[in-house]
């Protein structure tokens, strides 16, 4: 018995050490060809725009060249798909935005298009984006206290755009008002652009945004910030109130980007690429050109995004099934 016992833990050992040896291999001689980051929005959208920032700085610290691929479509799930059904070898990236952790949301356990967390591996975070709640002066509130007395008042009276049924605009605005008793009227429409333009116009009388959209809004006296959404302050407007300092503690809705890989990808890559993001992110000329989109650079460690995701993953499908959101075709 002692001797099998032995054995035992001798083939353990070894194949603890053949497997750390194998993950360590891959990752000393990684990367040997070029990387691939796929971007599941259109070209011009702020994904493109971020990778295209990234993309030269990561071929010099990598030493080999990083492509961008666009495979855009079905609320950036197509792409997610492709990378989440690719090897797990640290050469196919996927950008990921808040809609990567909605989307699954509107799924049964057993159809899920991809689940955020287990068929992936976080890279990193690489910015966050400050947001806010707007109304039209039509309305006739500047402040979010008099936003919910209104809503109260008017049950249904309000036009919240979004940028589509079953969109992150859409989802934050029912988290909204399912946890103040409000109801709104929601419109929805094919992106975010067109709720902007009809916000401006009247026809939209509260919608979120992220700051760099809102800035110029406000500045034009055409819309009225009445609130932070993240549980911080922006700097851009620093007496402006959370959501959070006005009854509602948990609220936390802060538009973010970030990179993963497919699920599997030896920890040695992930924490090497983890590791080059984050020296982007510190890039004194790189945080300056982001700081005039709204964007702070965070370059976060792969276990941290992966909590990240991990957190708002439960927080959108809880809000999802609780408000019976569904998806639009």
């Amino acid at each position: 018995m002692q001797t099998f016992r032995w054995l035992a833990q001798c083939t353990l050992t070894i194949t603890t050490l053949i497997c750390t040896g194998s993950a360590w291999a891959q990752g000393a001689t990684y990367p040997a060809k070029p990387v691939t980051l796929i971007v599941p929005f259109v070209a011009g959208s702020i994904a493109d725009v971020e990778t295209r920032l990234y993309a030269p700085r990561l071929t010099e610290g990598l030493g080999k060249p990083v492509l961008i691929d666009y495979k855009p479509g079905a609320g950036s799930s197509i792409g997610t798909i492709y990378v989440a059904k690719s090897a797990a070898d640290g050469y196919t990236l996927v950008y990921a935005s808040p809609a990567f952790s909605v989307y699954p949301a509107f799924f049964a356990a057993d159809k899920l298009p991809y689940d955020p967390v287990r068929d992936f591996a976080a890279v990193t975070q690489i910015t966050r984006r400050g947001t806010l709640l707007l109304a039209h002066p039509s309305l006739g509130v500047k402040t979010f206290p008099e936003y919910l007395a209104y809503a109260k008042a008017n049950p249904e009276a309000i036009n919240f755009g979004t940028s589509g049924g079953g969109g992150i605009l859409h989802v934050v605005g029912a988290w909204l008002h399912s946890s103040t008793n409000t109801k709104v009227t929601f419109i929805h429409y094919k992106g975010s652009g067109p709720v902007y333009v009809d916000m401006l116009a009247g026809r939209i009388t509260a919608a979120p945004t992220v700051v760099f959209i809102g800035l110029p809004l406000i500045k034009s006296g055409k819309v009225i910030a009445i609130a932070s959404m993240g549980l911080e302050r922006t700097k851009y407007l620093p007496d402006l109130k959370t959501l959070a300092e006005q009854g509602l503690p948990d609220f936390d809705y802060t538009s973010w980007s970030g990179y993963l890989a497919p699920a599997r990808t030896p920890d040695a890559i992930v924490e090497r690429l983890g590791a080059e993001f984050a020296k982007i992110a510190r890039a004194p000329d790189l945080v300056k050109r982001m700081e005039t989109d709204g964007a702070e650079m965070v370059g976060s460690t792969p276990e941290q995004f992966r909590k990240t995701v991990a957190t708002e993953t439960a927080r959108w499908r809880k809000v999802v099934q609780e408000n019976n959101i569904k998806l639009e075709e």
